[in-house]
């Protein structure tokens, strides 16, 4: 009989209800312009990144390969939560369909993913870059650089897919609300009327793996960099060595600063609030940083940058 129920709940539930970040009527507009400008600089910087670098010929090297399949990644990542938000804020309906709610879990979880084995790869070309340079273009080659990228999206589809397989099975109450502005795996979880302990082993044990691995694998490369120049006896060499590795290392700070500061966040509060505001900062304000930081702190970049807007402007 409890079998049935579930299924029939499982059946009847057509959506789920997000809270956002505020019930205020008066700070709608507000949230509405803010997140809005922020989409559109996250969205326009990224793309800008992507067509600078396919537009200059001397950037079709590995480190600007991985650099345009992150800021493509970012161009996902921000897309796949901020245009519903957008939406519920504007037309006040705070609803989400099941299959919304699935799909949005899935591909937050592949971009995220993604950016996170994505800044490993970087590491690793700039340590075959700074420690081994003069074998830098046998190593890092086109097909090796291709298939990283590939590997890393199927890691993050099959464990993606795994954790909406498991979720399916889920049953929910009608009416359930969600209190964040996106549809998150773990608040999921916590929100349905059955029994959710495999899926959250599954979830931490994933979480653990796709966590401990690139973080491991980003301080060995750097630890094998700065090894490396503190080697070097010109101290202009090590500039120009460690300059290469400035914006990365910025963006890797950002990234898992802000990761930690939202587990740290949901681990000494209860207050979900406070949590979704601070999940901006990982799944919003990282995104929308990245190009700042990659074309304020890359001359290379900079300058194919300046270029792409001066053939722009100069068009009839």
């Amino acid at each position: 009989m409890s079998s049935y129920m579930e299924a029939e709940n499982h059946t009847e539930v057509s959506q789920f209800f997000l809270l956002g970040l505020s019930e205020d009527p008066e700070l709608q507009p507000l949230l509405l312009g803010l997140f809005l400008s922020m989409y559109l600089v996250t969205v326009f910087g990224n793309l800008l990144i992507i067509l600078a670098i396919s537009s200059a010929s001397h950037l079709h090297t590995p480190m600007y390969f991985f650099l345009s399949n992150l800021s493509f990644i970012d161009i996902c990542f921000v897309s796949t939560t901020v245009p519903k938000m957008l939406v519920n804020i504007h037309t006040q309906i705070k609803g989400i369909s099941y299959m919304g709610c699935l799909t949005q879990v899935y591909f937050f979880m592949i971009f995220a993913g993604l950016d996170n084995l994505l800044l490993t790869v970087m590491a690793y070309d700039r340590f075959v870059a700074i420690c081994h340079p003069l074998h830098y273009t046998v190593i890092m080659n086109p097909r090796l650089c291709v298939l990283l990228v590939l590997i890393c999206w199927l890691i993050i589809f099959s464990a993606s897919l795994l954790h909406i397989l498991l979720m399916r099975r889920l049953a929910f109450a009608l009416g359930t609300k969600i209190p964040h502005f996106f549809c998150e795996l773990a608040l999921i979880l916590k929100v349905a009327q059955s029994d959710t302990f495999i899926n959250n082993i599954v979830l931490y044990v994933a979480t653990a793996l796709l966590c401990v691995f690139p973080v491991t694998g980003i301080l060995y490369s750097y630890s094998q960099i700065v090894s490396s120049l503190l080697r070097m006896s010109s101290t202009a060499s090590k500039y120009k060595a460690f300059s290469t590795c400035g914006s990365h290392l910025c963006v890797v700070s950002l990234f898992y600063g802000t990761g930690l500061g939202v587990y740290l966040s949901s681990a000494v509060t209860h207050s979900s609030n406070r949590n979704s505001i601070t999940s901006v900062m990982y799944t919003v304000v990282t995104p929308m940083l990245n190009p700042f930081i990659y074309t304020l702190r890359n001359k290379d970049v900079k300058g194919a940058l300046e270029r792409l807007l001066s053939r722009a402007a100069s068009c009839p």
